[in-house]
């Protein structure tokens, strides 16, 4: 490149980016990524000590001074500015080329500071990277848009304000090393909010009855029991989370109640009263944005809300999709024609409307100028065409892509619902109404291609889901006085459920309709909650800690504005506002900090000053009911009495013989907030009364063994004499008790001597194999019991064999061969007959993680929406057929060793009110910026 007249340096922010690009541009362009974001406001450890002691030493921001920050080049990206800075001295201009968001302008501001360029500059933007795009973006240049760098750059302000002033707080009050956050404590907040709703929740029982009635055809269908005397029979939606019932005329059936009424419905005479026959129509969602493809991956892939960014990540930069950051829903006119020729010519011409499908963003932020999240080009390649390059997780995002956008220029679904009511008069007199549904789809329209997917986790719209698919059946042809017969009827008992928690996909949905951060912030949102120790996964559901709780009740009495949801979607749309030039960065950051003399409002710096007193303790701890509290401690949530036994809470009273101090018991990490009833709370208290359990002498050592409940469970454990004093002054490690969890069939109450010293007894050493000489040990370990030989381990089938398994049992079980990562094969759950393709047998097994189909060569996991106790040999052939047109997975590659790094000393920059004004002169007045 040295010495090359008219270079054109173009710096993305990828290196994915780089072969792409580098192809669709001419020979004069020269492609080098930057690697993210080059400069940020330094943390004060980081700052130099003359800098420290200045008004940019508490944040990394000057308050006082219009609220400018301080920036430093990250120390890792020194190298990477000095060769950008080499490349630059060698070309006649510069494209940056960074991503269109406020992240990406932000980038590309960063730079031009930084390399301080000579040349002309220019701003290089695209959403997708194909050929034609590319090509048109360097043809089309504009200069940097100030408006979105001031947006990013308030927002950064922003956080380190919120989290400099708000953090040392929780840390005084709540434990050390934990981080507020604008967008984390309120996404906390609300998974904190719903699980008390669980905790507060009480259950409603309530009956209903079901019947199937028939034609004189001999024709069956299914209706409920839906009035008694007109008067509308409960459901789940019709009590409180308290248990209460909420509508007065409503019929609250028991179980005699409802048995009366299926022991009468049998015995009369029945009869049609009511058919209606309506139409039904159901459009297609629209193409994707960032939130609801986070949300349909995890439904439908279970993916991670970071996992599918990460995947989107890689589909974009290797130019299948287009930029996958994005809060708009509009299609460009290329991709308009582009998904509708293809649906008409994959589903026919009576599949497309007329008229393209335009759908309307519901975020007024969404204005910078990106599509929706679609394939990449004028012309959208087919899963199919795509096959051969893409694998796993980036063929199944793309393929989810591609259906959703051809989907959303597709005609609706049409059909037909009908309504039956059956009626008959009780012996006592009352006439009992059935209400049964039937929707017959005529059209499938959009269906053909794509359907969403529900959120499974949710119980309530899973019972829904199953009204949903039972009301998709075709009812018999009725007429209104037809007689009817009562071939089954049946009482059932039901009981109300608990609010669901969240998972990511409907935490996302629920930040977005709240308007609370951006879809961009999502992820990293969810994943920040999960790595501070807020909130949990049990399997897909969002478990708040105990740590949270007391979190967020300070944040709430405390800090109320903070979290609340209207004020920090309010903070959103005032970025959204600055990003556009309708308001300004400094006199928006001068009302948060300093408040608002003209609303009264209070700012954040008064908020933290006029704290007054906090009472930690307080804070910390959440009453459960029966005299019971959690309390969240230095190391680790635990639950106690408020008084001890024997004393009133209220008065301090003492009875004779009351405890002198309240019970303590360690909370498991298992045992989710919600799930700590009292009665739950009130045994582990009693499992702690024997923590510490004296078992007696170990005759062998001579040491105490004792049994306790531990945070990880119970288990037992020696007590080692203290050691002698010693006057050398050299340390030496203590020796340290044997211990051992108890096994899963045992009970720390009735745990005894004999057993303690069994389980300490672990490893337990059979004998040597009688040809190598090898030890074999039995030994229990996290994934349960299992041999030992060197380096080959069994697992063994129970935990007593851990005691009674002799040497030559273990040498039988070494004589087997070794089966890697599974017991002996299951048998298979449903055979669906030969497949077309291989010929050969077809079965549905059940695999390590779920169940699949298999025809001895090619094996594809059930999706989602596919039952094992339903699925055709149709659908089975299927999702063969589609794993092998994607070929196998590719190998992975041994990672490069990467050289040794050097430290380097950081260099620091100041930036001023007036460099930066200057800067925005030389990029967006100067006429070599185009």
């Amino acid at each position: 490149m040295v010495g090359v007249a008219g270079r054109k340096l173009v710096i993305v922010e990828s290196p994915a980016k780089i072969k792409s690009i580098s192809a669709y541009l001419g020979p004069e362009f020269d492609v080098e990524a930057s690697i993210g974001h080059i400069r940020d406001i330094p943390t004060p450890s980081e700052m130099p000590a003359e800098i420290k002691k200045g008004p940019f030493g508490k944040f990394g921001v000057d308050v006082d001074n219009d609220f400018e920050p301080y920036y430093i080049v990250d120390a890792d990206k020194k190298k990477k500015v000095a060769e950008l800075k080499r490349l630059l001295k060698n070309a006649d201009e510069l494209y940056l080329a960074t991503d269109e968001d406020r992240e990406g302008e932000a980038i590309a501001w960063h730079l031009f500071e930084a390399l301080q360029p000579k040349v002309p500059v220019k701003r290089m933007v695209f959403n997708e990277i194909t050929r034609d795009a590319i090509q048109r973006a360097a043809a089309n240049t504009r200069q940097i848009d100030t408006n979105l760098v001031d947006a990013q750059e308030t927002r950064r302000i922003l956080d380190r304000l919120y989290g400099y002033e708000v953090s040392p707080v929780l840390w005084r009050k709540v434990r050390a090393g934990l981080s507020a956050g604008r967008v984390q404590s309120v996404a906390t907040r609300m998974v904190v909010e719903r699980e008390r709703e669980r905790m507060a929740f009480r259950a409603a029982s309530y009956w209903d009855v079901e019947a199937d009635f028939a034609t004189t055809a001999g024709e069956e269908f299914t209706a409920r029991l839906t009035a008694l005397d007109e008067h509308r029979v409960a459901t789940g939606r019709d009590f409180d989370d308290r248990g209460v019932l909420t509508h007065a005329k409503a019929v609250h059936l028991d179980q005699a109640g409802a048995r009366l009424v299926a022991d009468g419905i049998a015995q009369v005479p029945v009869c049609v009263t009511s058919v209606q026959d309506k139409p039904y129509t159901r459009r297609p969602s629209a193409p994707f944005i960032t939130s609801t493809l986070q949300q349909e991956a995890s439904r439908k892939l279970r993916m991670s809300a970071k996992e599918s960014m990460r995947v989107a990540q890689r589909l974009y930069e290797n130019g299948y999709i287009t930029y996958m950051r994005t809060d708009s829903t509009v299609l460009s006119q290329a991709a308009l024609s582009a998904a509708r020729s293809q649906a008409r010519e994959m589903y026919g011409a009576a599949y497309v409307p007329d008229a393209p499908r335009h759908y309307r963003s519901s975020n007024a932020g969404a204005q910078e100028a990106h599509e929706a999240i679609r394939p990449a080009g004028e012309v959208f390649r087919t899963p199919a065409q795509v096959s051969g390059e893409l694998r796993g997780a980036e063929y199944a995002l793309y393929e989810l892509i591609w259906k959703r956008t051809v989907a959303s220029q597709m005609a609706d679904a049409t059909g037909s619902t009908a309504t039956v009511k059956v009626a008959g008069t009780l012996p006592d007199g009352r006439v009992a109404e059935f209400s049964a549904s039937g929707t017959v789809i005529t059209f499938r329209g959009f269906l053909a291609a794509y359907e969403e997917g529900r959120d499974e986790e949710d119980s309530r719209r899973r019972k829904a889901a199953k009204v949903a698919a039972e009301e998709e059946r075709r009812l018999p042809q009725l007429h209104e006085g037809d007689g009817l017969d009562v071939a089954r009827v049946e009482a059932e008992g039901h009981e109300t459920v608990p609010p669901p928690r969240y998972t990511e996909a409907t935490l996302v949905k629920a930040l977005e309709q709240k308007k609370i951060g951006r879809p961009s912030t999502y992820a990293s949102t969810l994943g920040t909650i999960q790595d501070r120790g807020y909130v949990s996964t049990q399997g897909s559901a969002l478990v708040p800690s105990w740590l949270a709780f007391a979190v967020t009740r300070l944040m709430e009495e405390h800090f109320g504005r903070l979290v609340d949801y209207d004020f920090t979607a309010a903070m959103e749309a005032d970025l959204d506002d600055i990003a556009r030039g309708d308001a300004h960065r400094v006199q928006w950051l001068r009302r948060f900090y300093f408040g608002d003399e003209a609303s009264s409002a209070e700012g954040l710096r008064d908020l933290v000053e006029d704290l007054g007193e906090i009472d930690a303790r307080a804070i910390s701890t959440i009453e459960i009911g029966d005299g019971l509290a959690v309390r969240v401690g230095r190391y680790g949530p635990y639950v106690e009495e408020v008084a001890p036994e024997g004393v009133d809470p209220a008065t301090g009273e003492m009875t004779e013989g009351a405890a002198v101090a309240p019970k303590r018991a360690s909370i498991p990490d298992d045992i989710a907030p919600a799930d700590l009833t009292p009665e739950k709370a009130r045994s582990l208290l009693a499992m702690s009364a024997d923590d510490g359990r004296s078992l007696g002498v170990d005759p062998a050592t001579g040491h105490e063994i004792v049994a306790k409940a531990g945070r990880f469970g119970p288990y037992v454990t020696e007590i080692l004499p203290e050691a002698p004093a010693t006057t050398t002054t050299r340390k030496t490690a203590a020796p340290k008790p044997r211990t051992a969890s108890l096994l899963k069939d045992m009970d720390l109450a009735s745990v005894d001597l004999d057993t303690a010293l069994q389980l300490l007894s672990l490893p337990r050493t059979l004998g040597q194999h009688p040809e190598t000489g090898v030890p074999i040990t039995a030994q229990n370990g996290r994934y349960g019991p299992y041999l030992k030989m060197g380096t080959d381990s069994r697992s063994l089938e129970t935990e007593g064999q851990l005691f009674t398994l002799t040497l030559d049992e273990a040498l039988a079980i070494y004589a087997q061969p070794k089966v890697r990562g599974r017991a002996a094969a299951k048998p298979p759950l449903r055979e669906l007959g030969a497949d077309p393709v291989s010929g050969k047998a077809v079965t549905v097994k059940d695999g390590r993680f779920g169940p699949y189909v298999t025809d001895g060569e090619t094996n594809a996991t059930l999706r989602r929406d596919d039952d094992v106790e339903t699925i055709t040999p149709e659908r089975g052939f299927e999702l063969l057929a589609e794993k092998r047109a994607k070929g196998p997975a590719p190998r992975k590659r041994a990672a490069a060793k990467k050289s040794a790094k050097t430290t380097t000393r950081k260099t620091t920059t100041t930036k001023s009110s007036a460099s930066k004004a200057a800067a925005r002169t030389t990029t967006t007045r100067k006429p070599r910026t185009s």
